[in-house]
């Protein structure tokens, strides 16, 4: 065997799956055919949260005299040079994964990778040429692109992706984005707060709908406040885009109406690159556009594993590399213990953010739980207020026999932050009182969490 692993797709599952298994002694190659990091890194994560934060500037600079700043002259958005900044940020992250490739002696094989046989994988370069390499072990990271809805056709300059949604030429004066997720969000969002004029469509009855429904209800206040128009339980029917502006007809819950923006930003989900991988030629099953895998990753084929969006479970980076860890730990022999899909974190980094863990109040009593819910608001808290950012809450739900800690969230300035302390609590099965009686430092925004956990118990001091 030319190697002991072969990853193909250097995303968050793969270049994190790469490392962990160079680091445990094993004969590591990746393939990628683009650039080293994957949608996170060049199209994802990495670039967007960049994007946020010059609007996030710009917000700070229309508000310097809520701080007492004066500020000579109207701030204005230099759009090509946000985009540069975005993507020079993004090259410098994929230039640390070429950096720790070769410190961990990863070899990188540039082209397309395909499952060719047993064992064996197929790399094509752009120029056609082929070539084949060995590997005990295969695994599967080739991650996911966005959604296209047959109504919903992306011709890539008036009907985007999120892809083109990050370099347009030219910022447009009106944009409608179609689906109410993370990425639909932080791109209205960020689009909203340097002048576009933004409408959400919304499928479902609540934006963010995979949030805890009070936080989808403030987040719907806090965005049509910013300017942003949202349309819920929405569903658009057809695009036009042969005139200057594409006309979109939407059919809500009184009627149909039409639309017209400049951009059409497709938000509807990913869809996973199954394509042209060598799984229907070598037997690998699949279910729905899902690769079916056990705890630790094993398709059905022996010595072929499959990570990240391509498998069942939350489609987020730090999941994918979570996987590949779990993954390749249990390939060198170690013991892992599979990964618990009701302890992630999600995130979106609109303004105020959201974060949150576990389950929602709705999920808890449908689980037949009895709880015990806290909340604690922002507006009441002294950093939030001190930072000008007294929108929000911390929400906490418990187990009202055992006080297990179910779920926690979050919306407000820097929660993204904050909620990694309810994931280790939760992994730690610590209760509602351990959080109560563990003293938070004062002042900050995460002694929420615990003013919240006091208040479902009756206890909280500043409410």
């Amino acid at each position: 065997m030319d190697y002991d692993v072969i990853v193909i797709g250097s995303g968050p599952g793969g270049y994190v799956a790469a490392i962990r298994a160079s680091q445990l002694g094993l004969k590591t190659a990746i393939v990628e055919k683009e650039s080293l990091g994957g949608i996170c890194l060049n199209w994802g994560c990495i670039p967007t949260k960049a994007l946020l934060k010059s609007a996030q500037v710009f917000e700070y600079l229309n508000h310097s005299t809520d701080y007492g700043i004066k500020i000579n002259g109207a701030g204005e958005v230099d759009f090509a040079s946000v985009v540069k900044r975005s993507r020079n940020v993004a090259d410098g992250m994929s230039k640390g994964v070429q950096f720790l490739m070769k410190k961990n002696k990863i070899d990188v094989l540039v082209g397309f990778g395909k499952l060719k046989s047993k064992g064996v994988v197929e790399v094509k370069a752009a120029d056609g040429a082929a070539k084949t390499y060995s590997a005990k072990h295969i695994i599967l990271a080739t991650g996911g692109r966005s959604r296209e809805l047959p109504n919903l056709k992306q011709d890539g300059k008036k009907v985007i992706g999120y892809r083109q949604a990050m370099v347009l030429p030219q910022q447009p004066k009106s944009m409608i984005v179609v689906g109410s997720g993370a990425i639909g969000i932080e791109f209205a969002y960020f689009y909203n707060a340097i002048g576009t004029k933004v409408t959400v469509v919304e499928y479902l009855d609540n934006i963010v709908p995979l949030e805890d429904e009070d936080v989808s209800k403030a987040l719907n206040r806090i965005l049509k406040k910013q300017g942003i128009n949202i349309m819920t339980s929405s569903n658009v029917e057809a695009v036009d885009t042969s005139g200057d502006l594409c006309k979109v007809t939407v059919k809500t819950a009184t009627g149909t109406e039409t639309l017209e923006a400049e951009i059409v930003l497709s938000a509807v989900g990913i869809a996973t690159n199954l394509e042209g991988i060598g799984l229907e030629e070598n037997g690998v099953k699949t279910d729905r556009g899902k690769v079916l895998v056990d705890d630790f990753y094993r398709t059905n084929v022996e010595g072929v594993y499959a990570i990240g969006d391509i498998v069942k479970g939350q489609a987020l980076a730090h999941v994918a590399s979570a996987e590949g860890i779990i993954c390749v730990e249990k390939i060198a022999g170690e013991n892992p213990h599979p990964l618990d899909y009701n302890n992630i974190p999600g995130c979106t980094y609109c303004s105020p953010e959201i974060a949150s863990v576990g389950y929602t109040e709705k999920a808890a009593k449908e689980a037949g739980y009895e709880i015990k819910v806290g909340k604690f608001p922002f507006s009441a808290s002294g950093k939030a207020s001190a930072a000008g950012a007294k929108d929000g809450f911390v929400k906490v739900i418990f187990d009202a026999k055992y006080g297990e800690f179910l779920g926690a969230h979050m919306i407000g300035y820097n929660v993204t932050e904050m909620i990694a302390e309810v994931v280790t609590a939760r992994k730690l099965e610590a209760t509602g009182h351990e959080i109560i009686k563990s003293v938070h430092p004062h002042p900050t925004m995460s002694e929420a969490v615990m003013e919240a956990a006091a208040e479902a118990y009756g206890e909280c001091i500043h409410l």
